[in-house]
């Protein structure tokens, strides 16, 4: 009898202010067998932080899967007639100009019907499709980044999705907790992304510009501060926890009204309210955000551990660094998760 061999896979969550990369590992459960990160000093410095995440993760594979997002990346929900799969590629590609505002030539666009779950309101000849276009540009920069250091691209996946597939792997919901909708909000340095799900399907994805960089802006604004030291307050307020909160009001109020008009949106959409929103990213660990989305969304908002109760390999991993970082690895969890796949 031969033994199947494990597979392994590294999330590689390429920020703007900080490269993460998580790596699973599959042998019956999936397992983390390597994590590291770190922060991304300038842009021109992007390829070196890359470097020294994979040299600090002494990761077992070269097999990776990383993301796009931004304004060259456009996802669309689509109600078309039910056909089946090849029919389905044609008609997309032959309409692609009606909700693509790119050149179709220019673009990698990829589409797929969604689980009955994203079905239930339409009628019987009717079928909700995901349409997502990225431009080709972009996906080249990527992968000149990736083979620049030897990696072995596997899928280039959507911020938002990779969102969906962590949550997916770490709460599995089954029973009544697959009828519950959950928006999960990772709140990043330059942007914000949501994706609101039923269960594991996804129903809603918009990407928000406003975030991290902005409360940081605040703080060095109403607090007269370099941006260093802005940063700075804002990760470790101590006992100016107050005179913090006070500085990025304006800023917490922009991001939560942004949050809101989305769900307000998805909410007439669909007919169906969203039960709890999760939030993740280094930028919800802003002092008081929780308790702000909280109330001006008036829904029950908390934060959430992307890794669940995936086993942590004993050796290889520093389990506490990983803790002190859950926040930050929804996304690389998320793209790691595709190894299931």
């Amino acid at each position: 009898m031969f033994l199947k061999r494990a597979r392994s896979l590294i999330g590689l969550d390429i920020g703007t202010r900080a490269v993460k990369a998580l790596e699973l590992t599959w042998d019956g459960a999936p397992r983390i067998t390597g994590f590291a990160c770190a922060e991304v000093p300038s842009a021109e410095a992007t390829s070196d932080t890359v470097a020294r995440v994979l040299r600090d993760g002494a990761f077992r594979t070269r097999r990776v899967v990383t993301a796009v997002s931004g304004k060259s990346v456009i996802v669309r929900y689509l109600t078309m007639f039910k056909m089946g799969p090849e029919a389905l590629k044609a008609a997309v590609r032959f309409e692609a100009d009606k909700y693509v505002p790119f050149d179709v030539a220019d673009v990698v666009m990829d589409s797929q019907p969604l689980s009955p779950e994203g079905q239930a309101d339409l009628g019987p000849n009717e079928m909700r499709v995901l349409l997502v276009a990225c431009k080709r540009s972009l996906v080249a920069d990527q992968m000149r980044v990736l083979s620049a250091h030897g990696l072995q691209p596997q899928v280039v996946d959507v911020d938002a999705f990779a969102l969906g597939n962590a949550f997916a792997l770490a709460r599995h919901p089954q029973g009544e907790a697959a009828r519950k909708v959950a928006a999960l909000v990772d709140v990043g340095a330059s942007k914000t992304s949501v994706n609101v799900l039923a269960g594991a399907t996804s129903l809603f994805t918009r990407e928000i510009h406003a975030a991290g960089d902005a409360f940081t802006a605040a703080i060095a604004t109403r607090l007269d501060l370099g941006q260093a030291d802005a940063e700075a307050l804002k990760r470790k307020p101590g006992e100016d926890e107050g005179r913090v909160r006070d500085a990025v009001s304006a800023a917490v109020a922009d991001l939560s009204n942004e949050i809101r008009l989305s769900f307000d949106y998805f909410e007439n959409q669909f007919d169906r309210g969203i039960d709890e929103v999760l939030l993740s990213g280094g930028g919800a660990r802003l002092v008081g955000l929780v308790d702000d989305l909280g109330t001006t969304l008036g829904k029950p908002t908390a934060t959430w551990d992307p890794t669940g109760d995936v086993a942590i390999a004993p050796s290889g991993v520093d389990a506490g660094r990983l803790r002190e970082h859950m926040m930050d690895v929804a996304v690389a969890m998320g793209l790691a998760s595709r190894g299931a796949q």
